[in-house]
């Protein structure tokens, strides 16, 4: 067998046929080469099954899986168990990256020995691209330092809503034994937004981390990438996500977190609301049970009892908050 690499990249793939050689190749093109690949096709019914095949078959460090459609957490899951470095990254499959990526964060991983490495990323969309990047000067960060400068606006930044540190997996290295604490217990049925409580519980108990200036990592903003739907499903996956978050991140050992958290619950409860309830009322369904039946959830009556609404950006952001907080769902209805 041969010799462990330092880095395993794993890539979930799902009909991304039009994007997939434009990632694989730019991975291809770095300047480092102490890494494998793990391709997951998540039960692909395009050409993605054939061509991860072909890329596996063209280079012996990429290794490629199949599996019956089981979801992006899966798909992570099982090229985890598969691969052998001593550091994680992923990939979306339609997104790339940029050829010193993997050589600058590793070289800052042997270097520092940190848990985690980040790097910014660049959000491209049809018509423009967006520089995100995190408001904390780059550098080496042992535990003191991420207690004293991050951890206090690491999910809210202080604006709404701004995050400190994007939840995002991909534009990330993690040592294995920190993120297989969290990955293999993080639940199917989340689907958008599943990021968050592996990244951020990572963030807490790493003893060390280090920030890449530059970014490195292209997302590509793209409707068809996953199917958001946004029905009733969403209601369940936000009550899943929250319990996942008080899961991982226990609110009386890391008490900084713990009105991030409310304010992050608030945003991602108006950001679902909005859509789904539109739906419902579109579609006739009981609108007024389902409406109070959320904000009767105890993770989300919390959360809009906490935060103020001066604090909300946004005239109809404030009035939806407010319809949640005293559960006014005929108010509610008028607003959509």
């Amino acid at each position: 067998m041969p010799a462990t690499p330092f880095l395993s990249i794993v890539i979930p793939v799902y009909n991304a046929e039009k994007y997939l050689a434009c990632c694989l190749d730019s991975i291809l093109a770095q300047d480092y080469s102490d890494y494998e690949v793990i391709l997951v096709d998540d039960g692909s019914t395009d050409r993605c099954p054939s061509l991860c095949d072909a890329y596996a078959a063209a280079d012996p460090r990429i290794h490629c899986l199949h599996q019956p459609n089981s979801g992006h957490t899966a798909a992570r899951q099982n090229g985890v168990k598969a691969s052998r470095g001593q550091y994680i990254a992923f990939v979306d499959s339609d997104d790339w990256v940029s050829p010193e990526m993997y050589r600058r964060m590793c070289t800052a991983a042997k270097d520092t020995h940190a848990d985690l490495i980040h790097c910014n990323f660049t959000a491209v969309m049809p018509d423009k691209e967006k520089l995100c990047d995190i408001p904390f000067p780059a550098g080496f960060y042992d535990k003191t330092q991420l207690i004293e400068t991050v951890y206090p606006n690491m999910i809210y930044f202080g604006t709404y809503f701004v995050f400190g540190i994007a939840p995002n997996l991909w534009n990330k290295l993690f040592r294995r034994e920190l993120l297989e604490r969290y990955l293999f217990r993080l639940p199917h049925n989340i689907i958008v937004g599943e990021d968050g409580p592996i990244t951020y519980a990572c963030m807490l108990e790493a003893e060390s981390v280090y920030f890449c200036q530059e970014a490195f990592y292209y997302y590509r903003s793209n409707a068809d990438s996953l199917c958001h739907h946004m029905d009733s499903r969403r209601l369940a996956e936000n009550h899943t996500m929250f319990e996942t978050y008080r899961r991982f991140i226990d609110p009386a050992r890391y008490p900084l977190i713990q009105k991030q958290l409310q304010y992050f619950f608030v945003y991602q409860s108006l950001l679902t609301f909005v859509p789904v309830f539109e739906t419902m009322r579109q579609e006739g369904s009981d609108f007024r049970k389902r409406f109070l039946a959320e904000c009767d959830d105890p993770y989300i009556r919390a959360a809009f009892k906490t935060v103020s609404l001066r604090n909300i950006t946004g005239l109809h952001n404030k009035l939806y908050a407010l319809c949640v907080r005293y559960r006014l769902a005929r108010l509610f209805r008028f607003l959509l």
